[in-house]
This record gives C-alpha cells, structure tokens and sequence, in this order.
C-alpha cells in the first residue's frame, strides 16, 4: 500500500515539474518611459515583455534535458492583435506556454492581461504565438534538437505539426519576397509614401544582446514598433497606438558590433487603419567578409484615436509609383482577408 502511495506521489510530482517546464508567467508595471504622450503603452514594449517570456521559457526547456547547454533563439512572431490598450500605472501579466514541439523548434503561446491595481479589473491585451530554435552555446551556428512534450492528446500534437508547417512555408517565401530598400525622396508631398517614410539607425550593444552576442528579438520589435509608430504619426498627425502585427520573420540573426537600419513605408490605408511595412538591415561594418543583409520584416498595423480614446478616420494614402500602387493593392487584399476573418469569428453559429 506504501508502495503504491508513493509510486502515485511520484507521477504527481513529476507532472507538476514537467508543467512547471512548460509554462512561465512574468509580471510588470508599466511607468511613464513605456508609454507614449497620451499614457498608452507602447506597441513594442509589450512585444518585448512577449518575446521575454518565450525566450525564457524555450531556453529553460531546451536545456532540460542532459546534453549541449543552448540559448532559444527567436525565429518568427505570428499575427499578434492587440485587443485593448494598457496603459501607465497598469501591471501587466504575462503568461507563456509551450505548445509544441518538432525535431528542431518550439512554439509558445503567451498571453498578456492588464491589471489596475487600484480597482482590481483585469482584461486580455494581447495573445501571441512564437516560434524558436536552439542555438549551441559552443557554436551559434549549429541547432541542436528540442526535448519532446507530452501532449495530453494525439490531435493536440497533430494540429502543433500543421502550424508548424505552415509558418514554416511562409517564412521562406516572405525572406525571398523582401529584397527591395527604402529610399529617401527631397520635397514629398503631404499623404504620399515618401512623406511619412522614417528609418532609425541603431548600433548593436552588448545591452541587446543574448549570451551568444546577438540581439534579442524582443529589442528589434521593440524598435521596429518604434519606427512604424513615427510613420503613423507623421501620416495623421494624432495620437496612434498599435492595432495589430502580422507574422514578423527572423531572416537571419544581428550580431553586437552591427549597425542596423530599421525602415518603415505606409503601404495601404482603409477609413480607420493604416499599415507600415517593416524592414530591418543589418551590417556588419567590423567585419568586411559580409555584406548588409535583410535580417527581419513585418507588418504593422495602427490606428488613429481622438480625445476620448475612440478611433477616428484617417487621411486616405496616395500612391504614386507603380510599385507602390502594387503594394496598396497588397495592403488591400490582406486587410480584406483579415476583415472577413474576424467577422466569420463573431458570427453567431447555427
């Protein structure tokens, strides 16, 4: 009978350790510097505490198992909306789990929820999914392979595979899609794709960095929030907050020492939203064996709000090239796309 008290003792306790392996929760509150002038909290700072908890909790898991200690490097960030602004004096609760597992990557979910801490109210800001890879500590250039998990049901691992193939599809067709630069115009005029293009020049410190001596994915989203952020703003010329990202691919990693170029363009507006391209440079002026290569991309989507917060209209974007007329027309079809999504979502079912 002791014996099989304790056999039971024993599972419970490894399954509560192995649960404990797979999730991780971070609290933080939010204070003036990570808010714009009107109090709502950065885009990028809350994408930064995201990648934070995954990067913890991947790199705890690769590393649970006996065998070459790593560092979980992010790869790619799905499509991240951000449901309700937070905003100064707010705590924010960031809650990660591991999903799924393959041979060479690990996805997680995160959660994030505002809290005020005067009234106790709680609400969902964010949910995102990210995706990482091992990278040795020995050799940065080598993958190791990520201890499995125990799914609690065969169709839970089933449906990890199919995200994992697709986002894996579509990361190799968005590295050979962004080839092309951002380049400066004289006299552009108001509304055009030339007027509101900013671009951020930024040398990579050792505060930027992992353990490896490469940058945190959580700092260049934080600065590619920035720099879509100061699109937006020069566009409409109100206060904007972040509305959405789509998937934000990894194409290579930034070691410190890089200069690297973060450039934004507005791509496509509708009545309330505007969309900014991405674009991340880096280049390694230390080392002259490489040259300046395309090291991340994304698309932001933000909103106009007046005084009392509400989203208001926003001056309709002129195209003038015909690449630039292409790339509306993109804009167009993927906010389409996602329009007709989430009404399917809120669709009563019969």
């Amino acid at each position: 009978m002791l014996t099989l008290r304790r056999a039971l003792a024993l599972r419970v306790l490894r399954k509560e350790v192995t649960e404990a392996y797979l999730r991780e929760k971070v609290k933080q509150i939010m204070r003036p510097d990570d808010a714009n002038v009107a109090g709502n909290v950065h885009g990028g700072t809350i994408l930064k505490m995201i990648e934070e908890a995954g990067a913890i909790i991947s790199t705890r898991h690769c590393n649970s198992q006996n065998g070459e200690r790593c560092v979980a490097a992010l790869a790619r960030v799905e499509r991240t909306d951000f449901l309700s602004p937070m905003c100064i004096g707010e705590v924010a609760h960031v809650s990660a789990e591991i999903t799924y597992t393959s041979k060479h990557s690990v996805e997680v979910q995160v959660h994030v929820m505002s809290e005020n801490i005067l009234t106790g109210t709680k609400k969902l800001t964010n949910k995102a999914t990210l995706w990482y890879v091992p990278l040795s500590l020995k050799n940065v250039d080598k993958v190791l392979e990520v201890p499995p998990i125990v799914y609690l049901r065969q169709d839970q691992e089933e449906e990890g595979r199919k995200r994992y193939e697709a986002q894996k599809l579509e990361r190799m067709e968005t590295k050979w899609r962004n080839g092309d630069i951002v380049q400066p115009v004289l006299n552009p005029e108001p509304n055009t794709v030339s007027y509101s293009q900013s671009s951020l020049i930024h040398l990579v410190g050792p505060s930027d960095c992992t353990l490896h001596g490469f940058v945190h994915g959580g700092v260049t989203m934080k600065l590619m929030d920035e720099v879509a952020g100061i699109v937006a703003a020069r566009h409409c010329k109100t206060n904007i907050v972040t509305a959405s990202v789509d998937a934000i691919n990894f194409h290579d990693k930034i070691r410190k020492g890089c200069v690297i170029t973060i450039s934004g363009r507005m791509t496509f507006t509708s009545n309330k939203s505007m969309e900014i391209e991405v674009l991340v440079d880096a280049d390694p002026v230390v080392d002259n064996s490489q040259k300046r290569y395309r090291a991340a991309s994304a698309f932001f989507t933000y909103v106009s709000l007046n005084q009392e917060g509400k989203p208001m209209p926003v001056p309709q974007l002129v195209p003038e090239t015909e690449d630039e007329k292409k790339r509306f027309e993109e804009g167009k079809g993927r906010y389409l796309q996602m329009k007709a999504k989430r009404q399917g979502h809120t669709e009563p079912q019969p």
